[in-house]
């Protein structure tokens, strides 16, 4: 498998520090609102990752954060009358409405801020110790041009950062370039007691404490998005690396922006959409195909076209896959059929050369739609049980780790919608095709569909 690396700028050949482990981080949400459209593209990229790595045999240890202390979350606190905390855990309870929704699977670990804040005053004192950072009027400052190497993950000079970056110039700090560890508090703000008096952590030295915590010095891939290259994931480097002078992580993923109507999705320019907001118009699963539908490192376009062919691709996907169930359950025992698990086979090696390729999902949803089409040929010929499960089984793996078609369930009917397309079948027998004909539109009426196949009667709701 390689990946592209964003710290080396070409794809490299995936080799985990650890044999068959993987340590991943990504960035997850500030919790002060529900999550945009545009969070939605890291959430759902990075949990295929880490699905095609466990499908190719890796023991994954996946950590993805909460930021449930920040301006934003004390300002919306403060504008409704109420705790920090009763605002970070209401839309830490609305994120996990929405990642269900996606079909995102929880992280192995989800840690706070606020609940590792032991850890965070402790890398603030190394970093300090080390020469790395200075208190100032209660604040703690990471000295930026100290760390030699600082600007290698973005690629800039590091008066390009200076001049160009969203760098707040704080009086009395050493250098503009210098980011904050620690902010002193506020009046009325919450804070923690720590050697350089009361505060809060900066928002970058959250996510370095987190992962020294919960996965060690260093791991083998962190994410995000391309939003975070330059300052977070670069201070990031700089505050691990001056404590442990080894690789932070060894491969850095970047997925790229959503526009809307091809134009950059901003609350002053009326196009700022909430995944719920989507949802409630067009579901969740069609917003997941939208966010694979394209390669992760190219921009997307969001609007209600691409949404409604996205649609459309699941329903030619779900409607396979009841192909296939019905097909099983009316066909006949007997031996594998060799060409076409062949024909399988190669669809199969087909998708995970795509994956293998820097998670390239445009091109192994190719792959799975190519099985469609045979599948759909072979679910309406003459297979045998054994031959149709072998093809549902490729089907079953490939959509699993494209975390595609959560929706499928037991399909059932009500008793008497049953006994209504019994009493149909036997006036069939009967050739009686009046009362066959008036049932078939009455439960149509209903919004169950009959449609007649040698294989017998199928059904579908409306």
């Amino acid at each position: 498998m390689k990946i592209y690396n964003t710290m080396t700028r070409q794809k490299e050949e995936f080799v985990p520090l650890e044999p068959g482990r993987v340590k991943m981080y990504a960035c997850g949400p500030t919790v002060y609102n529900r999550i945009h459209i545009g969070n939605a593209r890291p959430l759902s990229v990075f949990d295929v990752l880490r699905r095609y790595l466990e499908y190719k045999g890796y023991d994954v240890t996946f950590v993805q954060n909460f930021t449930d202390i920040d301006d934003k979350i004390i300002q919306k606190a403060n504008e409704e009358g109420v705790g920090y905390r009763d605002i970070a855990q209401r839309y830490i309870d609305e994120y996990w409405v929405d990642a269900k929704g996606l079909g995102i699977r929880p992280a192995t670990v989800h840690p706070k801020a606020t609940e590792t804040m032991d850890e965070i005053i402790a890398l603030v004192r190394e970093i300090v110790e080390g020469g790395y950072g200075y208190p100032l009027d209660g604040s703690v400052y990471f000295r930026a041009r100290k760390f030699a190497e600082y600007g290698k993950l973005s690629h800039q000079p590091l008066e390009d950062l200076e001049s160009g970056a969203r760098i707040g110039v704080e009086d009395g700090k050493e250098d503009p370039l210098d980011f904050v560890l620690w902010k002193a508090a506020k009046p009325g703000e919450p804070s923690w007691d720590s050697p350089w008096g009361p505060g809060r952590p900066g928002w970058h030295i959250e996510c370095t404490a987190m992962i020294r915590k919960h996965l060690g010095a260093s791991i083998d891939i962190h994410c995000g998005g391309q939003d975070l290259v330059f300052p977070h994931h670069e201070n990031e480097i700089a505050q691990a690396e001056c404590c442990t002078h080894q690789p932070y992580a060894r491969y850095w993923m970047h997925n790229g922006f959503i526009n809307v109507d091809s134009k950059k999705m901003s609350k002053s320019l009326q196009n700022f959409f909430t995944v719920r907001e989507v949802a409630e118009q067009y579901g969740y699963e069609p917003i997941k195909m939208m966010m694979i539908q394209a390669h992760y490192r190219t921009p997307i376009n969001y609007t209600p076209e691409v949404i409604d062919q996205c649609k459309n691709s699941l329903e030619r996907l779900y409607t396979c896959r009841d192909n296939l169930d019905f097909a099983l359950e009316n066909a006949p025992e007997g031996p594998l059929d060799p060409d076409f698990a062949a024909q399988a086979d190669r669809r199969r090696t087909q998708f995970e050369a795509a994956m293998d390729d820097d998670l390239n999902t445009a091109d192994g949803l190719s792959a799975l739609f190519e099985l469609v089409r045979e599948l759909n040929i072979c679910a309406a010929g003459d297979r045998t049980r054994t031959t149709l499960a072998y093809g549902a089984k490729v089907f079953d793996d490939l959509s699993q780790v494209l975390g595609i078609l959560y929706n499928r369930g037991p399909k059932t009917l009500d008793a008497d919608i049953e006994e209504q397309i019994e009493r149909r079948q036997q006036a069939r027998k009967e050739k009686n095709f009046a009362l066959a004909d008036k049932i078939r539109d009455d439960l149509k009426a209903r919004g169950i569909t009959l449609e007649d196949t040698p294989q017998g009667v199928k059904w579908h709701k409306d």
